[in-house]
């Protein structure tokens, strides 16, 4: 039996028809297209596929894609409409990331904190990334690029 769920998607509202166990990870990308949320240890110890419910944080493959229904969601594609964020273009100028797996789920973690705590401390930004596993660097760059890019005069893709 499969139920039909609306949400809101990355400001754009749409209803799908989603099986009831279906978690929100395979909904996205396999029936929405949606590819930045990423496919890792579908336990929830990753963070890969870190995405924003109701602006918050939450690991879409623990997530009942019926769960969803009426909420709004954001992954990547829906930070980075307007183009790359300052947090982005700092990550990129740190060089903070190599294979960059992890860096949607990063990303979207970091989203969240900046929208929280506009100028967080080296410590607020780790305890934010603390779920999301990077295996090619040892969380400096990405910490000092998100502290910067809250630092720094604001870029054009905007303030996250």
């Amino acid at each position: 039996m499969r139920h039909d769920i609306e949400m809101k998607l990355n400001g754009e509202r749409l209803s799908v028809e989603v099986h009831p166990r279906e978690v929100l990870l395979d909904v996205l990308r396999t029936q929405l297209g949606v590819k930045s949320p990423k496919v890792g240890c579908e336990r929830g110890d990753c963070g890969a596929c870190t995405v924003l419910l109701d602006g918050r944080s939450v690991r879409s493959c623990l997530v009942l894609a019926v769960e969803t229904d009426g909420h709004e969601l954001t992954t990547l594609e829906g930070i980075e409409h307007d183009g790359l964020t300052d947090v982005q273009e700092a990550l990129i100028e740190h060089s903070s990331f190599q294979c960059g797996f992890c860096a949607p789920g990063i990303v979207v973690a970091a989203a969240e904190l900046v929208t929280r705590t506009p100028h967080p401390t080296p410590e607020e930004v780790r305890e934010a990334i603390a779920g999301n596993l990077c295996r090619c660097t040892g969380y400096e760059a990405i910490v000092d690029a998100v502290v910067a890019a809250t630092r720094a005069p604001a870029h054009s893709g905007g303030e996250t």
